[in-house]
């Protein structure tokens, strides 16, 4: 079940996380495919120095936001008020078990970035799209969000799966706006190579082109490599005849 298809030529986005890994893939990416303008929102703004040079002053513009200060969304919130696409990549992963000593605290660390910094973003910037047409929200979930793939990643995986469902809350609650939730598996990227997945991984790029083919064709959920579409494959059922059904009525029936 699909929405309809959404094209980033001429579009104005902002990415979080957007100085590395498949955030700069996304800066890279959207200009490719014709990005008017990406507001690259990182923590440090000198550490996207190397993204202006390349993509130039007038197109690439640094924003601070960090996840966990909600006056940074805010004030940024301020800044880009004609953002079109807002694509929350920016996210933590803290490997520890559940019955380990700070299985609390990494817990708490993760929830608040990866699941509190996606609320804080969708409360400021949805008002916008929907100001400038209804654009589109893409949220990086993860295949953690679909399962938990060892006990290291319990809270990982627990905040993915938090924000996986509000990921599906806000396309309920977003008629006129294509909400996109991106489920990568093992990617090259320095969150991959600390747990020791690089030898699996695959580019980020192809990341990048697989969101804006779904965006194009207004899909929910995208599976942008080998490994996520596996498992996507075998999440079909399910995703085809109970999330996204869903997700599209706020009446939905059990």
């Amino acid at each position: 079940m699909s929405s309809p298809g959404y094209d980033v030529k001429d579009k104005v986005i902002l990415i979080t996380g957007a100085n590395r890994g498949i955030g700069k893939a996304f800066v890279d990416g959207f200009f490719k495919h014709g990005a008017k303008k990406v507001y690259a929102a990182v923590r440090t703004i000198s550490s996207v120095d190397p993204l202006v040079e390349l993509h130039g002053a007038d197109k690439l513009i640094p924003i601070h936001i960090d996840l966990q200060k909600v006056s940074s969304i805010q004030e940024a919130a301020k800044i880009a008020t004609d953002v079109q696409v807002v694509v929350n990549n920016g996210g933590v992963l803290d490997l520890t078990s559940p019955l380990s000593e700070n299985a609390i605290s990494s817990l708490e660390f993760q929830m608040d970035v990866n699941v509190y910094g996606l609320m804080h973003m969708a409360q400021n910037f949805v008002p916008i799209l929907v100001k400038n047409g209804g654009g589109s929200f893409v949220q990086l979930n993860s295949l953690s969000s679909l399962r938990c793939p060892a006990n290291n990643f319990f809270a990982y995986a627990a905040s993915k799966s938090a924000s996986f469902a509000i990921t599906q809350s806000l396309r309920t609650s977003l008629p006129n706006t294509l909400v996109v939730s991106v489920h990568p598996g093992p990617i090259a990227t320095d969150m991959v190579d600390a747990f020791g997945g690089g030898s699996k991984a695959e580019p980020a790029s192809q990341v990048a082109d697989a969101l804006v083919e779904a965006m194009k064709k207004g899909e929910f959920m995208v599976y942008p490599d080998s490994k996520s579409r596996e498992i996507g494959d075998a999440y079909k059922s399910f995703q085809e005849k109970v999330i996204e059904p869903c997700t599209k009525s706020a009446n939905y029936s059990w």
